[in-house]
């Protein structure tokens, strides 16, 4: 049954997005645990505490996040009726919590300026998915960072939560968003949030485990040379400063047969991280739409393997 659900998640996401006029009216989801997040970073995350208080305040707002996710979740699961009528209601409810349509809309909108050689254009679009300074950035590292991010992503906004909601229905999917919205706002590691976001961070790491090797998995197979891109896979994700990123981040280098990660400059600082592939070449503007093909090969089998996990 929740498996079904995740197919109906998938294909409503993947056809209607989330309209920009109902953002603007009610914004999203993610946006309203992200509000609430924002709200206790600013009321517990006291500069004049001790590194053990920012801890435990760090823990107290990662329950009452989840919390928040998972009650009127797990009330809505518990009445929604059994069938067919309750697996299209479960999709419909999950379906904002999973990003295939957007993820895709926010790689294309970097590709298509960066392919027109607006290199100006191509640094606003790539802000808006990577972290990192996009002035730093040539037109190499706009398509590195675009190509990283759809990777990465891939994982945190698609199969992790389809996975979690496959185990738990829709208080599992509302439980990892609400992880992974926790993680990328408050798990940096700057003096604010080293200690309070430590919990997040941790958290999110475990919640990502199995879903960023499983994404990893789901690149290789999905191109002619699955061997060349298990190898690659293997070889380099460990060596990746995040102990899931790597995953599907190596993967992708190695299915495209490109040079992905290395040094990148981030507000806080630089970050001298080790190439991923890197004997092979810098990808290009074209090498983004070839990752955007196999984004959707990927997902594709993903959806594929939840319909034969829901027959079955």
């Amino acid at each position: 049954m929740s498996a079904a659900a995740m197919v109906v998640a998938l294909a409503t996401e993947g056809a209607f997005g989330w309209p920009d006029r109902l953002f603007r009216t009610i914004g999203h989801p993610v946006s309203w645990i992200g509000r609430l997040i924002n709200h206790m970073d600013q009321r517990f995350n006291l500069p004049e505490d001790s590194p053990a208080q920012k801890r435990s305040w760090g823990r107290i707002t990662l329950a009452i996040v989840l919390a928040t996710a998972i009650l009127p979740t797990a009330l809505i699961a518990a009445i929604l009726p059994d069938g067919l009528i309750g697996v299209l209601l479960t999709g419909l409810f999950a379906a904002p919590l999973v990003a295939s349509r957007s993820m895709y809309s926010h790689v294309t909108d970097v590709a298509a300026p960066l392919k027109a050689g607006d290199l100006a254009a191509a640094r606003i679009a790539v802000a808006r998915i990577v972290g990192r300074n996009p002035d730093a950035l040539d037109t190499e590292g706009i398509a590195r960072a675009s190509i990283e991010s759809l990777a990465e992503n891939t994982s945190d906004g698609i199969v992790a939560p389809v996975f979690w909601g496959v185990l738990f229905g829709l208080p599992g999917i509302a439980a990892y968003k609400a992880i992974n919205t926790a993680d990328s706002m408050i798990a940096h590691k700057t003096e604010r949030h080293i200690d309070f976001g430590r919990s997040a961070a941790s958290l999110d790491d475990i919640a990502n485990w199995v879903p960023a090797r499983l994404t990893a998995l789901l690149f290789s197979v999905v191109q002619p040379n699955p061997v060349r891109a298990l190898t690659v896979t293997f070889r380099d994700a460990t060596t990746h400063r995040s102990p899931n990123a790597g995953w599907p981040e190596a993967a992708m280098a190695g299915a495209l047969d490109v040079c992905l990660s290395g040094p990148r400059l981030y507000p806080e600082g630089p970050s001298d991280d080790p190439f991923l592939n890197e004997d092979a070449p810098d990808p290009t503007p074209a090498d983004i739409d070839r990752a955007l093909h196999l984004y959707l090969r990927a997902v594709g089998l993903l959806a594929a393997l939840l319909i034969v996990i829901a027959i079955l």
